[in-house]
């Protein structure tokens, strides 16, 4: 049950309040002074406070109900604080509204706007108590996946960064192939690092070959090696990527684009650690991790007759699914500012226009554009139009407290700029995840 404070000389105020709260299952306690009122908030938990303006009979500048609250404020910077006010120092009330209490009202109160306006500031509590016990919970994880595993100095902070790195570390110390899907640009090599700094051989050499980058002629001479003479300007034998790579791990990225021929000779490889240079007929042995990246759909590449499926589920004993950029959005700032060089900050107008842009280049394009922007950029500050994004849109959040309703589009907007994580959406909206459930299922939006 929410507990309500009730600070006022008045004891005939906290009677009616605490009859009024009492039908709603509120508790109410009670002060007749600010200093009685400071006490119980050391004493005891309280979810919201009503306070007077003035304490003494001859007093009417609203000068006690402001150090009351200043003190308050210092000592409970998140307690939202309703002011009970006469007209003779409504303006007073007004500027500590701005100064940061939650709304005022005037005596005689309106039961109805008193209650309205109680329920939302406790919603709203309970939405900001969730959301700082989801973040220290979180910050728990981190600390514990940095203090338990090499992150190779990843920087993230979004929950699905978090999935992946956790199940990363957790694979790590198998020996089974492991297959990382996602996007151009989202890290997926950073993630393969991860895994191999934490196997049985992170002291082993880490390798790394793009399989899209070269001739397809050349795939095989950079896999397996080739002997002197086994294609035109090959002077002297060469080792290939799977000798330097043996006793550690082979990263292999973009395997979709692997030819027919060296998918054939890779499979052979992965069930026997067997293979022969390009040209030559000694077999050679290996013990090499494989891990591999992908950015394109290999079940249709299967279905087209363009990839193995046998090699597909040899390279896929553990799948690790890398999202874009734009579906771990708690990313963006901490990259941005990881990529900035020293001296230079970002301004709000630019903090606004990373959040709204959608990075279809994912954390690449991010790099590039932070770090481009902080060298073209004329001031330490960097803005908006320093990045060359489109200008984001406004952010069209409503304050239930101050009585406006948050329409479809207002809420839907709010959702994917949260990536439909309810909570924090509500929390933008000025919402309790109830209320905001509530609201999805009156307009009719599908809840995430």
């Amino acid at each position: 049950m929410p507990t309500i404070l009730v600070i006022d000389d008045n004891p005939a105020v906290a009677t009616a309040l605490d009859t009024l709260f009492s039908l709603h299952d509120i508790a109410t306690r009670a002060a007749t002074t600010p200093e009685a009122g400071l006490a119980l908030l050391e004493r005891e938990p309280v979810d919201l406070v009503v306070q007077d303006m003035n304490f003494r009979a001859d007093t009417t500048s609203g000068e006690e109900g402001a150090a009351l609250f200043a003190q308050i404020r210092a000592r409970h910077p998140d307690l939202p604080v309703i002011l009970l006010t006469a007209w003779t120092h409504l303006e007073a009330a007004v500027d500590l509204v701005r100064a940061g209490a939650a709304d005022y009202l005037a005596k005689p109160w309106d039961d109805r706007k008193l209650l309205a306006t109680v329920n939302n500031l406790l919603e709203l509590s309970e939405t900001r108590r969730e959301l700082a016990r989801h973040r220290q919970g979180a910050q728990r994880r981190r600390s514990a996946l940095e203090r338990d595993f090499d992150l190779r100095g990843y920087v993230f902070a979004d929950a699905a960064s978090e999935r992946v790195l956790a199940l990363a570390c957790q694979v790590a110390r198998s020996e089974l192939p492991v297959l990382i899907v996602g996007p151009n640009g989202a890290g997926k090599e950073k993630i393969a690092e991860i895994v191999h700094a934490n196997s049985l051989v992170k002291d082993g050499p880490f390798v790394a070959l793009n399989c899209g980058a070269l001739p397809a002629e050349l795939i095989e001479a950079e896999l397996f090696g080739a002997e002197a003479g086994a294609y035109t300007g090959a002077q002297r034998a060469r080792e290939g990527k799977f000798e330097a790579a043996d006793g550690g791990t082979l990263f292999l990225d973009e395997i979709g684009t692997l030819p027919a021929a060296g998918q054939v000779k890779l499979l052979r490889v992965l069930e026997t650690g067997r293979f022969q240079r390009l040209g030559g007929n000694k077999e050679r042995q290996v013990k090499v991790r494989i891990v591999s990246a992908t950015n394109a759909d290999l079940p249709a590449l299967i279905r087209a007759g363009q990839f193995r499926e046998d090699l597909y589920y040899r390279l896929n004993a553990i799948e690790l699914a890398l999202p874009p950029l734009a579906e771990r959005p708690d990313d963006i700032l901490p990259l941005a500012r990881h990529f900035l060089p020293p001296g230079k900050q970002l301004g709000d107008d630019a903090v606004r226009a990373l959040l709204a842009h959608r990075w279809p280049g994912n954390v690449r394009e991010l790099r590039n554009a932070v770090q481009r922007a902080a060298l073209l950029a004329k001031t330490a500050t960097l803005g908006a139009a320093d990045l060359g994004l489109p200008a984001p849109a406004a952010a069209g959040v409503a304050s239930v407290v101050g009585g406006d309703e948050p329409d479809r589009a207002t809420i839907e907007a709010a959702l994917a700029r949260n990536g439909g994580i309810l909570a924090q959406a509500a929390a933008e909206l000025g919402l309790s995840r109830q209320a905001l459930y509530r609201r999805l299922d009156r307009l009719g939006i599908a809840r995430p």
